[in-house]
């Protein structure tokens, strides 16, 4: 297994034999299913341990394939219907149409269909009915399997079979255990019979999962109220605790009720707050019952990093994890592992990880909390009403163009760009060390998550200060959102919103190029040719004078931003050799130009992508220090996320992704350390066009 991959994996410890095998303590043998690239070995692992016989099939595009009659009877074997770019159909990876393609086809993660995870009253908890183990030996091991099986004359799937097919087979697998695992689905990984089995643990994880290590407790006798609540209900009793205003030690798992209130734990010398999340303007049906973690030092008094943990996340709390680290600065009074949180419906779930670390609780009031957030939120979004002119929606053509034409002229004399050998504005921006940079991925139209941003954890006071800088990667346009992608209005939209904040705040406000930022007939998104149609929407809505204007804009802007600190560009790196002077005088350099706004990350189906080399090479010539936070967009890895740190084990390599439909994230660099905040969706749109004009 490639490297990255292999370094999330760590052995489950707690196993039972089962006919000559060992599984997780925790597995019921019915919530087995085994899947894996062909020749892993899935047949005779079933059959050793007296599994149900022949292959299931599970399209895993297709909604409620989680009923499918293939998984009625187990433990079996399953081989998975996957979706890929420019296929409507799902391809397992033996299918002609996947091995004959002339360029290796691509995962589309977002065409799958996600288990509920029961959440809802009297909704089953799918993800948990099964527990998925994905055979994965070496390549070389599944390849000489096949060789020695096709010699047989068994298999006619081997007859063409090479090391790079097994390769791609196998590099498809692991990215979808990785997928699965990330959306909280129950999975785990083997190399060999032989081997122990191992689950994913990524950096924020809490480590391996209750289900994998924890075997069932014993159920309560049926004369208490508990044991009827267990049998009816099918629930194991809670330790709930009551929280009072007095310090207490939890030295055993226990449970605090989702009340509205909030409260302070005490780790070592540290104490942390959790505060209920207070989304303005969420219908109560939509309502997501988050925590804050936050520091009760300077948390709203200023930009901070603050931590979100949502319905179903289970986080570990300790200096070993690289976040919550970055944030909160533990001292050697906090364990590596001290504590797990999770948040369950709502309810936060506490267990103690190190017998010799204490954690104490304690019960806070805060009766003006809501009052307070909400005035201090209502100050911002009426501030970025003030600033835009009224409510958010489309500009006049006239005042439209006169702003494009405004900001255009701020670009001939941007803030910290050097100079280019034509004595103008070159491609690169240097931001003084003493801004905070606030940076923001692809937005695709997410008006509302721009906003957002703009009024939350004082980043408007921040720029009416000069304290900090708002950078936005680029493609800003264009929506990603299926059936939405011809329609051209939010991106229209959210380019107005960003001119007129870019014409408020010309020395924070910083806008670099990506891909999407361009009419040209190659931009598009699953066929639709999202450049023409925005060019002819313009041109219909505003004239062929605002859609020059706007291609004199995208010719203007900056390519990369950085500063002693730290470098930022819509895409990656470039396979040549950039220095200063280069990204300066970016037009005599195009091939450089289109990698900072093209390139993708190398991957076994995208194999003319960058590489770690070329990460390095690119901070080596900006003379920026080796691991050096290194910010991108454009390529979101999943779709269950909004950032991702040190993607492919590249040391202080971060992508970032603004777009999404439920809220957007941004990096801020606090005391020297790159935090990614993330924030879940407001329709301030309609918030602000509620605000009352001022008579």
């Amino acid at each position: 297994m490639a490297a990255p991959f292999r370094k999330k994996l760590v052995p489950i410890t707690k196993l039972r034999n089962v006919r000559g095998v060992d599984l997780p303590v925790g597995l019921d043998f019915v919530q087995l299913v085994v899947t894996g690239p062909p020749g892993a070995g899935k047949t005779y692992y079933i059959n050793k341990i007296h599994g149900w016989p022949n292959e299931g099939y599970l399209d895993l595009t297709r909604k409620g394939w989680w009923k499918d009659r293939s998984l009625t009877y187990r433990p079996r074997e399953v081989h998975l219907g996957l979706p890929f770019e420019g296929v409507p159909q799902a391809l397992t990876v033996f299918d002609t149409q996947w091995l004959e393609a002339k360029k290796p086809l691509k995962l589309q993660l977002n065409r799958f269909q996600i288990p509920p995870d029961g959440s809802r009253f009297l909704q089953s908890n799918w993800r948990h009915r099964y527990i998925f183990e994905f055979l994965l030996p070496k390549a070389e091991t599944i390849f000489r399997q096949r060789q020695e099986r096709h010699a047989e004359g068994y298999f006619p799937v081997d007859e063409e079979l090479t090391i790079d097919i097994v390769k791609r087979q196998l590099a498809i697998h692991e990215e979808v255990v990785l997928y699965m695992h990330r959306v909280k689905m129950q999975v785990y990984v083997r190399e060999a019979l032989d081997q122990p089995p191992m689950c994913i643990v990524e950096e924020n994880d809490a480590g391996i999962p209750r289900w994998a290590t924890a075997q069932s407790p014993q159920r309560p006798s049926l004369r208490t109220m508990d044991g009827w609540k267990s049998l009816i209900l099918r629930k194991d009793p809670i330790n709930w605790l009551t929280v009072t205003d007095q310090w207490q030690k939890i030295s055993k798992e226990g449970r605090v009720a989702h009340d509205g209130n909030p409260f302070e734990l005490r780790i070592g010398k540290r104490v942390l707050r959790f505060y209920p999340e207070l989304p303005l303007g969420v219908r109560k049906q939509y309502l997501r019952r988050n925590w804050l973690i936050t520091d009760p030092k300077n948390f709203g008094s200023r930009i901070c990093g603050f931590t979100r943990v949502r319905p179903g996340d289970t986080v570990m709390i300790g200096r070993s994890n690289q976040e919550y680290q970055n944030i909160f600065n533990f001292g050697r009074d906090v364990a590596k592992r001290h504590l797990n949180i999770t948040n369950e419906k709502g309810d936060i779930i506490i267990t103690p990880l190190d017998q010799d670390r204490d954690v104490e609780i304690i019960r806070i009031t805060d009766a003006g909390r809501e009052a307070r957030v909400e005035a201090r939120r209502y100050a911002a979004i009426t501030e970025i009403r003030s600033i835009y002119g009224g409510d958010i929606t489309l500009l006049p053509p006239d005042k439209a163009l006169s702003l494009l034409e405004d900001v255009n002229t701020l670009l001939a004399d941007e803030p910290y760009r050097p100079l280019n050998k034509e004595n103008r504005p070159g491609g690169l921006i240097e931001l003084p060390e003493e801004q905070i940079p606030i940076i923001v991925g692809d937005l695709h139209g997410q008006a509302n998550n721009l906003l957002k941003i703009l009024t939350e954890n004082r980043f408007l006071d921040a720029l009416e200060a000069e304290t900090a800088s708002l950078i936005i990667l680029g493609d800003a346009v264009h929506s990603e959102i299926p059936g939405e992608m011809d329609k051209m209005e939010s991106s229209i939209l959210i380019m107005d919103i960003i001119l007129t904040i870019k014409k408020r705040f010309p020395a924070n406000i910083f806008y670099l190029r990506g891909n999407h930022d361009s009419f040209a007939d190659n931009i598009s998104k699953d066929t639709v040719s999202q450049g023409v149609i925005m060019r002819q929407q313009l041109k219909k809505l505003r004239g062929r004078e605002y859609v020059e204007a706007m291609e004199k804009f995208y010719d203007s802007l900056a390519y990369v931003i950085k500063s002693d600190t730290f470098v930022a560009c819509h895409a990656g790196p470039s396979h040549k050799k950039v220095t200063r002077t280069k990204l300066i005088n970016i037009y005599k350099h195009p091939k450089i130009r289109r990698d900072l706004v093209c390139s993708r990350l190398k991957r076994p189906n995208y194999l003319a992508g960058y590489s770690k080399g070329d990460v390095k090479r690119f901070r080596k010539g900006l003379g920026l220090a080796k691991g050096a936070p290194f910010i991108v967009g454009h390529t979101p890895i999943d779709p269950s996320g909004s950032v991702w740190r040190n993607v492919a084990d590249i040391k202080g390599h971060h992508i970032i992704y603004s777009g999404r439909p439920t809220g957007p994230a941004v990096f801020v660099q606090l005391n020297g350390q790159m935090i990614p905040l993330r924030y879940p969706a407001e329709p301030l749109i309609k918030l602000i066009g509620k605000i009352p004009e001022k008579g």
